[in-house]
């Protein structure tokens, strides 16, 4: 089967350790995501950082901890549509990282994955009832980005099924004027018809 399209998908990858951040980079250029309806190859792009508050800033939120979270106006540069933290770092823990997306109205749609060298279950329950699509146990291998195929594509095809809807409405806008004006300009519209001598 041929692949007809490829989109770009951007994660945003937060661990303190290099070597892990590097490890997931890896992985998650190295997966293949292929979606079936329309025929597309998702290619993640990665944006690798070391803390929550470096997290924050590249989703343009603000880190201020005494009001919600609320988007910078230079938001916007970098579209991220998954974000995979680490659970323990110094400073911000993959949590409270969850909880300030899961808390902003412009992002809490962006799936967000934990990872951890700890299994510790009351910690993972924490992280998915708080609104984490998965919670990963380090070190992070090829088949659990694989489990992250569907959060990827339902990205994507809800991202496609937007655009779509737009360029439907568009055209059904342009239509719509287009008959308007045809009936405007309709000579059948302006001029009398003579019909057997008589005016119609």
């Amino acid at each position: 089967m041929a692949v007809v399209a490829e989109a770009q998908f951007h994660v945003l990858a937060v661990d303190d350790s290099l070597m892990d951040r590097k490890l997931i980079e890896r992985l998650l250029k190295t997966s293949s995501f292929q979606g079936t309806k329309p025929l597309l190859a998702v290619v993640p792009a990665v944006t690798a950082v070391d803390s929550g508050s470096r997290a924050l800033e590249v989703l343009g939120l603000s880190e201020d901890l005494t009001s919600s979270a609320a988007v910078s106006p230079a938001h916007n540069e970098i579209e991220v549509n998954l974000v995979i933290t680490d659970y323990c770092m110094p400073g911000m823990t993959g949590y409270d990282l969850l909880k300030k997306i899961k808390g902003s109205s412009s992002l809490k749609d962006i799936p967000v994955v934990i990872m951890s060298s700890e299994n510790v279950p009351s910690r993972i329950n924490r992280c998915l009832e708080g609104g984490a699509e998965e919670f990963f146990l380090k070190p992070v291998q090829l088949s659990d980005m694989k489990r992250l195929r569907p959060h990827i594509l339902k990205g994507k095809s809800k991202e496609q099924q937007l655009q779509q809807e737009e360029e439907t409405s568009n055209t059904s806008i342009s239509s719509n004027k287009r008959k308007a004006r045809d009936e405007e300009l309709s000579p059948e519209r302006r001029r009398p018809r003579l019909s057997n001598n008589s005016l119609i």
